[in-house]
């Protein structure tokens, strides 16, 4: 890693780049003597920010975060292919020069020295609100060094002792440290967010860094560790703060389209602005999950495995997440279909006449059922005599073959079609943080407890007792469905799947298992687990060791 070229790039970003940044809500102001005045380290600090977000229509840090945490889950479904590297995140064929990788590299380094030379130079015990703004920053550095070590590094419950990512705690360019143990970086994890969480007494407002989020993202690290009762204690500590709440059941379903100052769930998010942040929409994060208003590229959509999991409570008010693209007739009515995955992981959709006839390949088959209830099953005989098991639906739009559910979690803020402001924390994660802690500790109610808040809050029927699992579920199974289906499309899946040594079950249609050697499960053993160091930061720093 060229830690010169990042220690120079950040000192600019600190004293000049900031004032050119200028973008809300983290805008610049110019100072001489940056850092022995609130306003300068305010300036600098709104520098460190920036870094995350990035120029209008360009990607930068959270960009390429989202797309290196979300893209290799069971959570998403690619249409087709693209010489775009992100395509190598989404069929785990990491390549150690991927651009985007080393971008989110870069600028997390880049950021982290911008960090380094406030937490050096800024005087402590001036007034609150300096002391706010060092804590600022103590918690930024610590969150992307978490973020860093669980991209690069193999997860904390695979041992500690394996390479993690270099700890670059000073602007000294002459610092160029080796990759320091995933030990050794969550142990610097949970010291920034502890100093950060001291300093920080005064809320901004969620789209800063505060003590709650402190406190948040120390939950999130602890449950990592698996310190379950450090877990439990930091979510408690957000929790009982009273300055959040959950949004109701109905706020729920328009969710998306709030910023993040208009919810009170949210604990630390990203602001993105629609006049200073928002170009045309096309190459955002949302603009490869959706075509709203003719905007965006929509190619990637939700997982059959995702779709089939909220459906089994159809009232459930997070699908509001995801809207299938259905066709329409000539009367503009939709089309009543049957559809089905074949056996080379390709859907296969059919018209569905009088609710009562299949029409395939030209024939006409009787659609018949099985079983009853929570157990009813539709199927057809086709003319070679085998029994087709299919589901009911409505004819759908597709690319390719691949059914277009548009995934909506990404877009629809402050009705701008792509406008997003991620989440970094928010209150329901704290309550799947203590049910997961819970369910590890052998504490089936208060598990339960917490799960239950969330599936009330999300309109669905909750769990009494070990009774209600469906067959050969387990509770943390029951844990890890619900932090899948809260926190999808947040960047959790690929970490929660991984770090409980659980297997990424990729058997749905999507590209991902096209040509030869595809990957339909990956074990959480496997190499491309982790991301490769990016090859352009060990041609300029040797002292990096490779990821196998």
């Amino acid at each position: 890693m060229n830690f010169k070229k990042y220690i120079y790039s950040a000192v600019c970003v600190a004293l000049v780049t900031a004032c050119d940044i200028h973008r809300d809500p983290y805008n610049s102001i110019n100072s001489d003597d940056l850092l022995s005045t609130e306003a300068g380290l305010q300036t600098a600090t709104n520098g460190n920010y920036a870094n995350l977000k990035g120029k209008k229509d360009e990607s930068a840090w959270f960009d390429d975060w989202h797309r290196i945490t979300e893209y290799p889950t069971d959570n998403v479904s690619l249409s087709g292919t693209t010489t775009d590297p992100l395509f190598y995140f989404y069929n785990f064929r990491n390549i150690p020069n991927n651009y985007r990788s080393s971008r989110f590299w870069s600028y997390s380094y880049r950021t982290i020295v911008g960090c380094n030379q406030i937490i050096e130079k800024a005087e402590r015990g001036v007034s609150p609100a300096m002391d706010q703004l060092i804590g600022e920053n103590y918690y930024l550095r610590g969150m992307l060094l978490f973020y860093l070590v669980n991209v690069y590094g193999r997860p904390y419950s695979q041992g500690p002792s394996n390479l993690g990512v270099p700890l670059k705690l000073s602007t000294d360019v002459k610092d160029l440290p080796p990759r320091a143990t995933v030990g050794e970086v969550y142990d610097q994890v949970l010291l920034d967010l502890k100093e950060g969480e001291e300093l920080m007494t005064i809320n901004k407002g969620n789209i800063y860094a505060s003590k709650e989020a402190a406190q948040a993202l120390l939950s999130r690290v602890y449950l990592y560790m698996d310190n379950l009762d450090n877990s439990i204690t930091y979510s408690d500590k957000v929790i009982n703060s009273g300055n959040y709440e959950l949004l109701s059941t109905g706020q729920l379903t328009n969710s998306v389209e709030l910023p993040p100052e208009g919810n009170p769930e949210e604990i630390f998010a990203l602001k993105f602005t629609k006049d200073s942040d928002y170009g045309h929409g096309w190459y955002t994060v949302g603009g490869m999950y959706a075509t709203i208003k003719n905007v965006g590229w929509g190619e990637m959509y939700a997982s059959k495995t995702f779709i089939d999991l909220i459906n089994q409570h159809p009232e459930d008010a997070r699908k509001s997440y995801f809207e299938p693209q259905y066709l329409v007739n000539d009367n503009g009515q939709q089309i009543p279909s049957v559809f089905w995955v074949n056996e080379d992981w390709q859907y296969v959709q059919a018209e569905l006449i009088d609710d009562t006839y299949v029409i395939y390949n030209e024939e006409q088959y009787n659609l018949q059922t099985e079983g009853q209830d929570d157990n009813l099953k539709y199927y057809f005989v086709d003319g070679t005599g085998t029994k087709q098991y299919c589901e009911k639906n409505h004819l759908m739009e597709h690319r390719n073959g691949y059914l277009k559910y548009f995934i909506y979690k990404c877009s629809k803020q402050e009705g701008e079609p792509h406008l997003w402001s991620p989440t970094v924390s928010r209150l329901a994660e704290l309550y799947l943080n203590k049910a997961e802690a819970y369910a590890k500790k052998g504490d089936e109610a208060n598990a339960l407890k917490n799960v239950n808040i969330i599936r009330e809050r999300a309109g669905i029927t909750t769990y009494s007792s070990a009774a209600d699992f469906p067959e050969g579920t387990q509770l943390l199974d029951i844990v890890l469905q619900e932090r899948r289906l809260e926190l999808v499309w947040e960047g959790h899946r690929k970490f929660d799947v991984f770090r409980n040594n659980k297997t990424m079950d990729r058997r749905y249609p999507g590209t991902h298992l096209s040509g030869s050697g595809a990957y339909e499960q990956i074990e959480p053993t496997h190499n491309r687990v982790i991301e490769f160091i990016p090859e352009d930061q060990i041609l300029v720093q040797p002292n990096l060791i490779q990821n196998p």
